[in-house]
């Protein structure tokens, strides 16, 4: 795997993190807003958004393990450095860039 490979990669996991984090912020959003609606509408009564919930939470459960975890909304370089890191177990020298 070339540099620009392990490069692309990085940039790939970091936007992945970044994707998860976002889709947990709508998951929430939308829960509340339909629980809201629920609640507004029929208190008491049979607690349909837990359908909606259910189906974002499964979603919700591959996008982080696509992720491996929390992440940053904007990367560095020295972010896609760190990535290489992890990814190779080796640290990486200012002559390899």
């Amino acid at each position: 795997m070339t540099d620009e490979d392990l490069r692309k990669a990085a940039r790939r996991r970091l936007k992945a993190k970044s994707n998860f984090w976002s889709f947990l912020g709508v998951w929430a959003a939308v829960a509340l807003l339909l629980t809201a609606i629920w609640f507004i509408t029929s208190p008491g009564g049979y607690f349909w958004p837990i359908w909606a919930i259910f189906g974002m939470g499964v979603a919700a459960l591959f996008a982080g393990l696509d992720a491996y975890g929390p992440g940053r909304r904007y990367h560095t370089e020295a972010d896609v450095d760190a990535e290489i890191e992890r990814m190779t177990g080796r640290p990486r020298d200012d002559k390899e860039r």
